[in-house]
């Protein structure tokens, strides 16, 4: 009993100091709690912890993305799962705790996921519905939490067909949540997994301050998913390079045909002026509206070469903070994490990457 009062008691007064606007710079995400995982019960709520919180704020991130599941957080009905709803719930008093601010991010429906071949999302007029009331009951729950330091995150890597579907997705749930929530940051993301080319089909809605806009970063694909059992190139475990060309001629030879059309989709040359250039949408939809821009997920998996991983995560860090582009490393503990699954081991070489030079 002494122990919760004294915790509420920390919490009460985090809050009251609460800062007045939503500033991030560097985060990290925290996956496969809340989202993309089958642990329930004590597996949950020991993948995440207070423990977890108070280290992240240590060693220099300023902000969490959170990953929500719609499956996760609500039963098919729309009703609430108690213990989700708990969990979220103490990990944004952590983050208040600690002096974090937390971008909710509503990652996957039962209607959309991004790598799904059918997404009903797109055409069924009572799941858009159902999207907006997820919203609202999201906001319900979360309205008290000061708008300094939680945000939005509408939905993660949509990807309809037509552009337009998500403008207009966007639309109705931006306004559905302005009625509840004037004031509360919304991060919006570009249509087509959050990719920097489809920047320019993004439509905004008018006359919002707060919003951020969203884009993830993965390239050059053969380096950042080298040898990922769920990608179509999963086949290919010859050499990758960065900088450079990410796979030369000689490693190509002996290749199948249908493997060789598929490196040949992401294989190119690529370093930091490349990567620089890619920028160009956002940087001009940034220019054109004043919002921020925020790099929500970006990450290299550890089976790539380490020199050539770490060289990557240089030019990435230093690109965005040129152009104070604010980010969350994908991730926390998962498969590209800054910590091993069981929490035990640090990849401090990474670590040191991500955080060097904070004040």
């Amino acid at each position: 009993m002494v122990a919760g009062f004294i915790f509420l008691l920390s919490l009460n007064i985090a809050c009251q100091k609460a800062p007045k606007h939503f500033e991030i710079h560097r985060g990290t995400n925290i996956s496969h709690w809340l989202s993309q995982s089958d642990k329930r019960g004590d597996a949950r709520r020991a993948w995440f912890t207070e423990a977890d919180v108070k280290w992240l704020a240590e060693i220099g991130f300023d902000h969490l993305r959170i990953p929500i599941d719609e499956e996760q957080m609500w039963d098919e009905n729309g009703k609430r799962h108690a213990e989700a709803f708990e969990l979220l719930n103490f990990g944004l008093d952590w983050c208040a705790k600690y002096g974090l601010r937390a971008v909710v991010d509503l990652h996957i429906l039962r209607s959309h996921y991004f790598n799904a071949k059918i997404k009903p999302l797109w055409t069924d007029s009572n799941e858009q519905e159902k999207f907006v009331n997820l919203w609202l009951d999201l906001s319900d729950a979360l309205h008290s939490r000061p708008v300094g330091l939680v945000a939005y995150e509408l939905m993660n890597e949509a990807v309809a067909d037509d552009p337009e579907q998500w403008n207009q997705l966007i639309a109705k749930v931006h306004a559905a949540i302005r009625k509840q929530e004037p004031t509360r940051v919304i991060v919006i993301g570009s249509n087509r997994w959050q990719s920097v080319d489809t920047f320019d089909a993004l439509r905004i809605p008018g006359n919002d301050p707060n919003i951020i806009l969203s884009f993830h970063f993965y390239t050059p694909f053969l380096l950042t998913h080298y040898k990922a059992s769920w990608t179509n190139i999963k086949g290919y475990t010859g050499p990758v390079h960065y900088s450079g060309i990410t796979v030369i001629d000689s490693d190509l030879k002996g290749l199948p045909a249908d493997l060789l059309e598929r490196i040949g989709w992401y294989n190119g040359y690529f370093d930091a002026a490349v990567l620089d250039s890619m920028l160009v949408k956002p940087l001009r939809k940034h220019n054109q509206t004043g919002l921020r821009l925020y790099c929500g997920e970006w990450g290299a998996l550890p089976t790539a070469p380490k020199d050539d991983r770490l060289r990557w995560y240089r030019d990435m860090r230093t690109m965005l903070e040129k152009h104070d582009i604010a980010w969350a490393s994908w991730d926390y503990k998962g498969s590209f994490g800054i910590k091993s699954r069981d929490g035990r081991r640090i990849y401090q070489d990474l670590v040191d990457i991500l955080l060097s030079g904070n004040e």
